[in-house]
């Protein structure tokens, strides 16, 4: 069923239950049968309630003393439990009249729930009520707790669940020389093990996902997602696009024009790129490479073989400064050759923007860079070729797709995404199966390396002191004001509140400051300014996180880095030791710091390598946080831990790949048992 249509029931569900369902993204019996349990409780046994421990689940049986609404503190039920072995108070602050029927004097029930000390002795708040015959037996397995939402109960789920097992066909759809290599169970076999336990079943490892049945589901879903991604990738390689053979004379010019010379990783994912472009499909590659690689030199080679063959390439960037940025720099390298270079971006003033336009609708300029603004209608591309993304990911999927509609002709243009946050191999591997990836894992010669402080703000003067004395010296320095996600406009008012502050401070030196609200005039007028030495100290919001390229910048502070993202704390940390100048970041942070924060704090004192500070912000967030999945069309794995089940992505990609070229319907079976019709969501 189409996720977009409204639920219709299914035989035993109603239009009402399916709507509530549908919540739960189940929308027939097979997401049912797939709707694994969140953890299992022990009703196996009883607990004397002389035995219980507060703090510990536990079921108890015994018969109703008594039972009242009480109206203070607050509205409750509360009820009178006893054993033989002693009395427990049980009280419910939501409740409904089905309960307190069950709460009559002389009804023998079980509770389960934990147990704590209240007022009147032990106590189980909220505990789970049923009602039971004297001598009922017991359950002899664990018992499964599934994902709820409102209205859907535990016993709902758990019928539902017994109704699919049994009419839902459970086709094994695994090569059994796979299962065999693996260690895996069967699917039937799987399912049943994790709905049903047998009465043997180590609690243990079901409970930390650790069963065989657990690794059986976790790769099947680890292999659908990897079928699917690669199926969009050989989708792609079937569509057209224009080749552009790599011509080499006006790239060997730029490479002879620049006054250093390209790295080892530079010219290797060049070489890559280059072979992709002469191909007549479309190259869909992610050039992933540390803050200060080099990947705007990749980017204009690219951009540069795509002009040497007559047609069209844009670049689209995140900011309006990382935008402008980029334009400078490669209409430096790039006019200088007779190619001329547009800029788009929504502040350009009227006549020059519509000049610009007029300019590449024509086709005599060939290549452009702007902002989101390159996606807006008016722009045509005519001729476009190669569409490049830098910091792709701040992009979300409609706005990289519309770029790539610009091409005509029904050709696609090839695709470039940029990004300067590396990414985990095996999250490479499973979020971006659908691309080729190229890393840039070598720094230009002449970087010197970055020294990392932690700094308290009561020591602020200190770090004012510091910013004094490098500037006196003839360097320059930022000071990021912090980040307030709750208000723009907060932050805002902070940024101009240092500025006051670090003016009235530093009255010797020339303090600029650079924001978003500030007209891209100013910003730019500003920027360069810095750039040419006319200041030396520049107070900014994250506005200069990326793009920004001043060699003389040699001190970094950072306020209240404790609310920074890892990636962001690096990035902005790279804006310094562009030159052969010793740079420092000092980051300053409140007490008392939170968990998360200490974790941040040390991980990027402790790392400079981009890739080791990406594994372990892949730790403390998760992968979904850290890809941006939300936004960026692939789905969140429901069981499957990209750290704790890396060993089984490497397998799952290879059983893909030869299901696809050796048994196509049973890859299509196993979409169909995931996915349903929810596939497109991998198609950007």
């Amino acid at each position: 069923m189409n996720a977009t249509q409204p639920p219709r029931g299914w035989p035993g569900v109603g239009a009402q239950l399916a709507g509530r369902l549908a919540r739960l993204d189940l929308r027939g019996p097979r997401d049912v049968l797939l709707h694994l349990p969140l953890r299992y409780e022990d009703e196996t046994r009883l607990t004397p309630i002389a035995r219980l421990r507060p703090g510990f689940p536990a079921q108890v049986e015994g018969e109703v003393l008594g039972s009242e609404v009480v109206l203070r503190p607050r509205r409750q039920l509360v009820a009178r439990i006893a054993d033989d072995s002693g009395t427990l108070v049980a009280r419910w602050l939501n409740f409904y009249p089905s309960q307190q029927k069950l709460l009559a004097p002389g009804g023998r029930v079980r509770l389960f729930g934990e147990a704590r000390g209240g007022f009147f002795g032990l106590e189980m708040v909220h505990p789970r009520l049923r009602a039971v015959a004297p001598g009922e037996a017991l359950p002899d397995a664990l018992t499964p707790v599934y994902p709820t939402t409102a209205g859907v109960g535990q016993i709902t789920l758990r019928k539902l669940v017994a109704q699919a097992l049994q009419s839902e066909p459970l086709d094994e759809l695994l090569p059994a020389a796979w299962l065999h290599r693996l260690g895996l169970p069967g699917f039937a076999e799987a399912l049943h093990a994790l709905h049903h336990p047998a009465p043997d079943a180590d609690p243990f490892a079901l409970e930390q996902r650790e069963h065989p049945a657990w690794q059986r589901m976790k790769f099947e879903e680890l292999l659908v997602q990897q079928l699917s991604l690669r199926r969009a990738w050989l989708a792609r390689r079937a569509q057209a696009a224009v080749a552009l053979p790599a011509r080499a004379l006006l790239t060997a010019a730029l490479l002879e024009s620049l006054p250093f010379r390209p790295t080892g990783a530079q010219a290797r994912v060049g070489a890559e790129i280059a072979a992709d472009l002469a191909a007549p499909h479309p190259m869909q590659r992610l050039l992933q490479g540390d803050v200060g690689s080099g990947k705007t030199l990749v980017a204009a080679l690219a951009m540069l073989q795509a002009a040497e063959n007559g047609w069209q390439a844009a670049m689209m960037a995140p900011t309006e400064i990382l935008a402008e940025q980029h334009w400078k720099k490669l209409s430096a390298w790039l006019e200088p050759l007779g190619i001329g270079v547009a800029w788009l971006s929504g502040s350009r003033r009227k006549r020059a923007r519509e000049a610009e336009l007029a300019r590449l609708a024509s086709g005599e300029v060939l290549l452009a860079v702007g902002t989101h603004a390159l996606i807006e209608d008016p722009v045509t591309l005519p001729r476009l070729a190669l569409v490049v993304v830098d910091e792709q990911h701040r992009f979300g999927v409609r706005q990289r797709l519309a770029l790539r509609e610009k091409g005509e002709g029904g050709r696609r243009p090839h695709m470039l995404m940029m990004s300067a946050t590396p990414i985990p191999r095996t999250l490479a591997m499973t979020h971006y199966a659908d691309l080729d990836v190229s890393v840039l894992d070598e720094l230009p010669p002449g970087r010197t390396p970055i020294r990392t402080r932690l700094v308290s703000d009561v020591r602020r003067d200190e770090v004012v002191a510091r910013v004094r004395a490098a500037c006196l010296e003839g360097r320059q320095a930022y000071w990021v004001c912090p980040l307030i996600e709750e208000s723009e406009a907060l932050q805002l008012q902070t940024a101009q509140d240092t500025f006051a502050t670090l003016v009235e401070a530093l009255p010797e030196l020339r303090v600029g400051l650079v924001h978003g609200r500030l007209r891209n005039e100013e910003k730019s007028a500003t920027m360069a300014a810095f750039s040419a030495g006319a200041l030396d100290l520049l107070v900014a919001t994250t506005v200069i996180e990326v793009g920004v390229d001043v060699p003389n910048a040699s001190l970094m502070v950072i306020e209240h880095a404790e609310r920074f993202g890892l990636a962001q704390l690096h990035q902005l940390r790279g804006r310094v030791g562009r030159g052969t100048a010793e740079s420092v970041c000092i980051l300053i942070y409140a007490q008392p710091l939170s968990q998360t924060g200490r974790e941040r704090l040390k991980v990027i004192y402790e790392n400079i390598d981009g890739f080791a500070i990406a594994r372990e912000d892949l730790r403390i967030r998760g992968p979904g946080e850290f890809v941006g999945a939300r936004q960026s069309g692939v789905p969140l794995l429901r069981y499957a831990d990209l750290e704790l089940d890396a060993g089984l992505a490497e397998p799952a990609r290879e059983l893909a790949e030869h299901l696809l070229a050796h048994d196509p319907a049973a890859a299509n079976a196993l979409m169909r048992r995931w996915l349903g019709g929810r596939e497109a969501l991998l198609r950007a």
